[in-house]
């Protein structure tokens, strides 16, 4: 640990080449940054009450890693958990995406260009062709519906502006290799982005030493595409596609005794039919249409079976999404109002029971900010209602019913040219699934049955905070207080039925800190030199019966490191990653219920870097590529039992034009 942290004092605070800028000149000027998740429709990002983060092109770019949940585990938002399998949930503020399934039973959502992704499982969304993440940190319900508790992860794909063009390739340790290419265009009213990218890996070493067999993925392909036409200024139609296919995902389940033969295969795809309008700068409209299906497939043959869970057979669960948007906004004056609906569905099929379930969720939603005092005081407000319907199919069940209505109130207040303060309130929800509402059937020789008054999770959150901005400097402050209420757990009847109930609550407070500069502008130098410091601290997470402390939450979560180029063809980034220590169940002991154990923290390096070796105006520059990941062989987990890769070596070559 010492050894880490020198080396992070040093790259963060220790003077870097001392190359004098070039006529340094003025401080570029300070552009507003534009969000769009926290209101639905672009907005500047001084004027929004949310806690927000924003991960852009240059920095997915200049991280080792390939999808969206690697990518956030590298940012201090919480700990994340990873399976071999690809199979990765992600966590803000002590709420966690759901992995398997219907997406509405997440307590944080992931979106694909403002609507649903279908999955919460990150690991199937990869990074090739996005644009930016925008994360709300706290509930997203006014906005997005169920799910959305800790927060909202919204993964923007790239639009055509230019003709570019680019093509990688590289391999590694554990026998990885990778394959991808892609590139935008934009003539007349097209324009056009899409990537094509293919993976694969063999089985791992831990940083502990230990071979991890069956750890390898046979192949990962991804496809991208965002493909739009222009009719006329501010009308444009709008098709995306993105899709992603796992084949032979090894699961082999602990270290201690490893599956040899088990594998899952994992697909997700979905179709994004879209409208964007607009008329004399006041009132802009959007509608859309989307479909897709998340499918997840293990099998299970009975040659390697060290737990005695395998019965040769192979299990399966596919959830069919289709969904439509309309919104309209309206700007005069100071007010800025967004009215719209959103409708839902989806058809889930198990090869366990229940077998077929449906839920239909139509909601109606209102947004609206009002700028005073010549623009340094927003007001924003929103409130939505949801209808949602279950069914059980098969068994048959019953038919259920319920609605939940939605709040949320902010303001921003530009104290200055560099700073502003912002406080919010705003309520999450996770509606009830259709086996919780409606199951009634009976499964390993007992009866379960729904519970039709259940009451939605909630999550009240209040927060305050504080940011800076100049051209070289940010940093942001920011504390939550989220009450969770109606917590639905697992009860048995006096007649040993399984049904569910709403019980208990709990209280997750803490700080959230960010820092990003450009010190090689605040020094004059030529070199780009940025170093950036996130952390997530839990001040309070306990359950209010019985005072403890929660289970699977990592109190403290932090990210730091420096990025380094010298503005002709050389970049580099060194990055480290922490996670606090947590309580966990260990399912390993063999114990029924499992024992409560210590998890234990672990700090993991990575360093990348790209070297420009070729350049040509006609044909394009040939970048070559290095990553070294685990750089100090950290023995570490995300899971208890399932210890990530070593110390691991990556090269590659990039041709872009």
């Amino acid at each position: 640990m010492k050894r880490q942290l020198a080396v992070l004092f040093c790259l963060t605070v220790l003077p870097g080449p001392a190359v004098a800028r070039e006529a340094a000149g003025e401080a570029p000027a300070l552009m507003d940054e534009v969000v769009v998740t926290a209101g639905r429709v672009p907005e500047e990002a001084s004027s929004v009450s949310a806690a927000l983060t924003v991960i852009d092109r240059a920095e997915i770019e200049s991280s080792a890693a390939r999808n969206v949940g690697d990518l956030l585990g590298e940012q201090g938002l919480g700990a994340i958990r990873k399976y071999p399998g690809a199979l990765t949930s992600v966590s803000i503020r002590g709420f966690r995406t759901d992995t398997h399934g219907n997406d509405l039973q997440g307590h944080v959502l992931v979106l694909l260009d403002g609507r649903r992704a279908g999955t919460g499982n990150l690991a199937k969304i990869l990074t090739d062709n996005v644009e930016r993440i925008e994360i709300i940190r706290g509930p997203g319900a006014v906005q997005y519906g169920s799910a959305g508790l800790g927060g909202v992860i919204n993964v923007i794909t790239r639009r055509g502006q230019e003709t570019t063009a680019f093509a990688r390739g590289g391999g590694g340790s554990f026998d990885s290799w990778e394959l991808a290419a892609g590139g935008t265009a934009a003539s007349g009213g097209l324009d056009f982005a899409a990537s094509l990218s293919r993976r694969g890996s063999g089985d791992y070493d831990t940083g502990g030493g230990a071979a991890f067999a069956n750890t390898g993925v046979d192949s990962e392909t991804g496809l991208s595409l965002n493909l739009g036409y222009t009719l006329s200024p501010g009308h444009r139609f709008g098709v995306i596609f993105t899709g992603y296919a796992a084949d032979g995902a090894g699961t082999p389940g602990y270290l201690s005794q490893p599956d040899l033969d088990d594998d899952a295969d994992k697909s997700n795809y979905s179709v994004d039919f879209r409208y964007d309008g607009a008329g004399d700068g006041k009132c802009r409209w959007m509608a859309r249409y989307f479909f897709g299906r998340d499918d997840n497939t293990w099998h299970d043959p009975l040659v390697s079976n060290p737990d005695g869970w395998d019965d040769g057979l192979d299990s399966r669960n596919t959830t069919d999404q289709q969904g439509a948007q309309i919104q309209f906004t309206a700007t005069g004056g100071p007010l800025h109002l967004t009215l719209g609906g959103d409708w839902l569905d989806y058809d889930v099929e198990n090869s366990w029971t229940p077998k077929r379930t449906s839920m239909t969720n139509p909601a109606l939603f209102f947004l609206g900010r009002a700028e005073l005092l010549g623009g340094l005081l927003s007001l924003d407000a929103g409130l939505r209602h949801d209808w949602y319907s279950i069914e059980i199919e098969d068994p048959a069940g019953r038919d259920e019913e319920d609605s939940h209505l939605s709040p949320q109130v902010g303001l921003s207040w530009k104290m200055s040219d560099r700073m502003r303060l912002r406080a919010r309130y705003a309520q999450g929800f996770m509606m009830p699934s259709a086996d919780q509402l409606g199951a009634d059937y009976n499964s390993w020789g007992s009866r379960i049955v729904g519970n039709p008054a259940l009451d939605p999770e909630k999550n009240d959150t209040w927060e305050v905070g504080l940011d800076y901005v100049t051209p070289l400097l940010t940093g942001s402050l920011t504390w939550f207080s989220s009450d969770y209420d109606d917590k639905i757990t697992t009860i048995f009847l006096a007649d040993g039925t399984q049904s569910w109930q709403n019980m208990g609550s709990a209280s997750i407070d803490g700080i959230e800190v960010s820092l990003n500069g450009d010190l090689g502008g605040i020094l004059g130098w030529t070199w780009e030199l940025r170093p950036y410091f996130t952390m997530t601290l839990l001040t309070t997470c306990e359950d209010d019966e019985t005072g403890q402390d929660l289970r699977y939450l990592s109190g403290t979560s932090w990210a730091a490191g420096v990025s380094v180029g010298d503005g002709e063809g050389f970049t580099g980034r060194f990055h480290l990653s922490y996670t606090g220590g947590q309580d966990v169940e260990d399912w390993q002991s063999g114990e029924y219920p499992a024992p409560l154990v210590r998890l234990n923290s672990f700090l993991v390096a990575d360093l990348t870097a790209a070297w420009t070796v070729y350049r040509d105006e006609r044909l394009g520059n040939l970048t070559l590529l290095g990553e070294i990941r685990n750089l100090f062989d950290e023995d570490y987990a995300w899971v208890k039992g399932y210890p990530m890769p070593g110390r691991s070596f990556y090269v590659g070559l990039r041709w872009e034009y």
